[in-house]
């Protein structure tokens, strides 16, 4: 029964190691801390997904360009796995060549490289190269849609439905602030977004020697310090949209701004909510992997009569500036172990709080082994015990 006991606790631990409470589910801020004209917006830290505030964030609605965010990321993810390379010669059909809105002006029936073509549609949002990029990646525009409402599924985003990989104006068409803010983290999580999105001036060379001049629709890569990235649309249905991203201090924030209606307050109402992001908050390292508790214990019938517990895990939060001196940890261990101890073996939890209040729940591992007694080293313990 005892060892029953021993195995279904580190079963529990391990469980909470590999799946640990998430810190702050709710927004960090009760309400919007600024005016905002924008009717939908939500703004987070990228490599937590905290949210510090947010505006009707779950509300369904068009973006525009934005959709394409999500194209973008499973050719990023398609590039990534080897499936597709920068090189890959995508040969323009005149479905993807004749695509209305703005355009690369690509050569129907001309050959580009893959990277000429992620740069148009990523600098330029170039309509005609998004709908290259999807029919090189699964045959149709149909299939590849197919592929971005399955990963829509996957990554449990309740609120977005595609019907194309432009975000022309269609029926069906929708998606969410917070759903924009998740793939904008996705998509953040690839340096090769960045090459592109972060540069202002470009130009594209067509295989006939004629050149496209690039100018990055985001505004903010030019006019907000540290800004490089990520996504902006507008249709007459969607008005204008914006997802931005600017990192700082080691902190990425991301700004979603959807359905304001003229281009500026987009810029100006993004680049106010990172500013009080980066103004407000930090990414605190609350605890790292392998750092001792100061807690020990104590092991029967072992070489040692006790055993040091160590995190199992690391863990980093997003603060309001001062918070952290309102940390504080909570362990939650066995009254005693029965030699031997595994150096990493898990013996219970460490339970993380702010002003008293759970937010994260990290394991409590051994630090070292303990291993039984040789035969008379454990004679003279058994003596000693005797006594």
């Amino acid at each position: 029964m005892a060892r029953l006991s021993r195995l279904l606790t580190i079963l529990v631990c391990v469980s909470l190691a590999l799946f640990p409470l998430a810190a702050f589910a709710a927004p960090l801020e009760e309400g919007v801390p600024m005016a905002l004209t924008a009717p939908s917006a939500i703004l987070l830290e990228a490599d937590t997904g905290a949210v510090i505030f947010e505006k009707n964030a779950d509300e369904q609605r068009p973006v525009a360009s934005v959709t394409k965010l999500m194209t973008l990321l499973l050719v990023l993810e398609k590039l990534d796995e080897g499936s597709m390379t920068l090189e890959d010669k995508i040969t323009v059909s005149p479905a993807a060549a004749g695509q209305p809105g703005s355009q690369a002006f690509l050569d129907a029936y001309a050959s580009y490289p893959l990277k000429d073509i992620l740069k148009a549609t990523i600098i330029a949002s170039a309509n005609d190269g998004a709908v290259a990029l999807a029919e090189h990646a699964a045959g149709t525009e149909d299939g590849f849609v197919q592929l971005m409402n399955e990963k829509a599924r996957e990554m449990g985003l309740e609120n977005t439905h595609y019907v194309n990989c432009t975000g022309l104006p269609a029926d069906g068409q929708y998606t969410c602030a917070r759903d924009v803010g998740e793939i904008s983290r996705q998509v953040a999580l690839y340096s090769a977004y960045f090459t592109y999105s972060s540069t202002w001036l470009d130009s594209l060379t067509h295989p006939s020697g004629r050149v496209t001049d690039l100018t990055n629709t985001n505004r903010l890569v030019r006019f907000y310090k540290d800004c490089d990235g990520l996504k902006t649309g507008s249709t007459s249905e969607a008005k204008y949209c914006l997802s931005a991203t600017a990192e700082r201090n080691g902190m990425r924030l991301i700004a979603v701004v959807l359905g304001v209606p003229n281009s500026q307050t987009r810029f100006d109402e993004a680049r106010a909510m990172m500013d009080y992001g980066f103004s407000n908050y930090s990414r605190v390292q609350a605890a790292k992997k392998g750092d001792l508790t100061g807690v020990q214990v104590p092991v029967r019938l072992g070489a040692r009569d006790q055993v040091d517990v160590a995190l199992g895990s690391g863990l980093s939060l997003l603060l309001r500036n001062g918070q952290q001196k309102q940390l504080s940890f909570e362990t939650h261990l066995p009254q005693y172990l029965n030699a031997p101890v595994e150096e990493g073996e898990p013996l219970g939890t460490v339970q993380v709080l702010l002003s008293g209040r759970p937010i994260a729940e990290l394991p409590a591992v051994a630090a070292q082994s303990v291993r039984l007694p040789g035969l008379l080293e454990g004679f003279f313990r058994m003596l000693e015990n005797w006594r």
